[in-house]
């Protein structure tokens, strides 16, 4: 959980440009070979104005999205359930004991406490995850097996016990020296760290799932599209950094981003996006993407991060004394500085994450909404109908992951991080300064 905080960023920076909010598992579809462009398995209209679903689809996506609304909010709570688990059980108070008795270095401690409580409490929280899944197999939308899925959240287990334990060991040595002020010394030692896994992912992370091949290889044409896309759009990114990602083994989303910075800087389209858009669909997305870089919003959201970082880490601190003082006896936590009341400031992380949900989201959907202006203009001269490109290409986003046609406004507040399929569709279709004699807000006319 405190690894997820610090990771946020990463994954708001990866996430498909129209991918519905707080679902279960992304979408999959059944691998193809053929890595020509197709069109749609149900295309969208020539003429796409609004968001529209056959009454079959449009049934499905209201279910798909209920259930995944409910599970946002379950795994919320049962997360915290989870903990108290632990705490009340006095697996936290066991494991400390058993690294204690192991050995006095607290390094090696940490390599005996954190990885056993990480393994409980991650599989004590299994339930909502394979619920999860087993609802994307059930609506169509994951074709991935059990056993796949299973390595893939094994890795995930290895590299997050890896990344956990230096973090947790850093926190604590943090606490012992400085009581006080641990929660301000061990934020700033955590900026660097979120940058240095922004840094890695595209690198050392991703290609531990899925499969990246040179671009250039399998689509020289459109590579040359995007190159005039990113030249236009003032990034300077050659061919070899250009991939396609094989997403189609497990995934049926589509999407194409720009991920990384400095050497790990690269071009990534998924296959399922080769298979499934056209290419004026395809830049577009890429240019909103490609938006995210050029108007600062990752440096942006990861200021935001570390700004609530900061404050969820104070709060903590309070909040950790209040409640060790009133239950630390019964669950056998001695004092902040104790391994055992690690599950106490990660309950409060989460509970702080999940308030501050419609406040993060909100921001989230003001830079999107600016994504997809940027899209636009940046594919304005390239694509010779942007508008009914981007349009076109959130209709198909939105038929294969299953869109919410018509979330209420408490959904779209709290979860939504994105705005509105719908939303995107109408605004697409209209957004014209250039007929207009305006002038577009980010990227000028050619």
């Amino acid at each position: 959980m405190l690894l997820a905080v610090l990771t946020v960023g990463v994954a708001w920076g990866q996430a498909p440009a129209a991918q519905p909010p707080q679902q279960p598992a992304p979408a999959a579809a059944t691998p193809q070979q053929d890595q020509a462009p197709a069109a749609p398995t149900e295309p969208a209209a020539k003429d796409t104005t609004e968001f529209k679903l056959s009454p079959e689809k449009y049934k499905q996506a209201v279910e798909y999205s209920r259930a995944g609304y409910r599970l946002h909010f379950i795994e919320a709570a049962y997360g915290l359930i989870v903990v108290l688990i632990v705490l009340g059980l006095g697996f936290s108070a066991k494991f400390r004991d058993l690294a204690e008795r192991a050995t006095r270095y607290r390094f090696v401690q940490a390599l005996i406490f954190v990885p056993l409580l990480t393994l409980a409490m991650d599989i004590l929280s299994l339930p909502t995850s394979l619920y999860g899944h087993s609802l994307a197999l059930q609506y169509e939308q994951s074709i991935q097996g059990w056993g796949s899925w299973f390595w893939d959240w094994t890795k995930g287990e290895m590299i997050g016990i890896i990344i956990s334990t230096l973090l947790i060991w850093l926190l604590y040595v943090i606490v012992r020296r400085s009581p006080r002020r641990w929660w301000l010394y061990f934020w700033l030692a955590s900026i660097p760290i979120i940058i240095f896994l922004l840094f890695i992912t595209p690198v050392l992370i991703q290609p531990l799932f899925f499969q990246f091949d040179p671009l250039d290889a399998k689509r020289p044409d459109l590579v040359t599209e995007i190159e005039k896309v990113v030249q236009r759009g003032g990034l300077e990114i050659p061919r070899e950094r250009m991939f396609e990602m094989n997403a189609s083994e497990k995934l049926n989303s589509v999407n194409a981003y720009v991920t990384g910075f400095g050497a790990s800087k690269r071009v990534v389209v998924w296959d399922t996006t080769l298979k499934r858009m056209t290419t004026p669909q395809t830049l577009f997305v890429f240019g909103h993407e490609m938006g995210h870089y050029v108007l600062g919003h990752i440096q942006k959201l990861i200021t935001m991060i570390c700004v609530m970082l900061l404050v969820f880490l104070y709060l903590g601190y309070k909040g950790m004394h209040w409640v060790i003082a009133r239950w630390g006896g019964r669950w056998g936590v001695r004092a902040v500085d104790d391994w055992a009341s690690l599950p106490i400031l990660l309950g409060l992380i989460s509970i702080f994450s999940f308030f501050s949900d419609p406040l993060t989201n909100t921001y989230s959907r003001s830079v999107e909404h600016e994504a997809d202006i940027y899209g636009l203009e940046v594919t304005y001269g390239i694509n010779a109908e942007p508008q009914k490109a981007a349009a076109e290409a959130f209709q198909i986003l939105g038929e294969i992951n299953l869109a919410d046609p018509e979330p209420s406004e408490f959904i779209r507040i709290w979860l939504y991080n994105h705005p509105t399929v719908g939303e995107r569709v109408v605004f697409s279709r209209n957004y014209d300064p250039w007929s207009k004699g305006e002038k577009p807000q980010f990227v000028p006319a050619p």
